[in-house]
């Protein structure tokens, strides 16, 4: 039997159409919040990638935690991640689960081992993300970072 792949959940994201009204009825229907809303996009974040290709594209994103984990709603701000193409194949709904890892870069190495690539990537004040292609295999997309992200400041917050 292989070792475990994943060490730990460490976030559930949930993909939106509206972050705003989004964030809006997390916090006042459930009482979830308060949210760290950031933007991704080719000024904010280093070596975008989509398919191991470069690529510019954008999203608004909001984080809160729930518990020990970290919940993360996305709006994508054009047609250019997989976040878009998922809301315009399945409209807003669950969308990956990132996990801990104890080698980013092998665990990449599997991924291409496997004769495939990641599906999206990048890099954000000095943490490298990657987005597995599991979705076939597990039923959700799995999302990794060379290090735990950590002490961001948020470009604002909600409420």
């Amino acid at each position: 039997m292989p070792e475990p792949a994943f060490t730990g959940v460490l976030q559930v994201c949930v993909v939106v159409r509206d972050l705003d009204a989004a964030m809006r009825t997390y916090w006042e229907e459930y009482g979830i919040g308060p949210w760290d809303i950031y933007e991704f996009n080719p000024e904010t974040v280093q070596r975008l990638a989509r398919d191991e290709q470069p690529s510019d594209y954008a999203m608004r994103l909001a984080l809160t935690m729930i518990g020990d984990t970290q919940w993360e709603l996305v709006e994508p701000l054009d047609d250019r991640s997989i976040y878009a193409d998922f809301l315009a194949e399945h409209g807003p709904g669950l969308h990956h689960v990132a996990v801990g890892v104890d080698d980013f870069e092998g665990t990449i190495e599997r991924v291409h081992v496997k004769g495939e690539r990641v599906i999206q990537s990048g890099h954000y004040k000095g943490v490298s993300f990657a987005y597995l292609p599991t979705g076939g295999e597990l039923g959700f997309i799995a999302e990794i970072f060379d290090r735990i992200p950590e002490g961001q400041k948020p470009d604002a917050t909600y409420p």
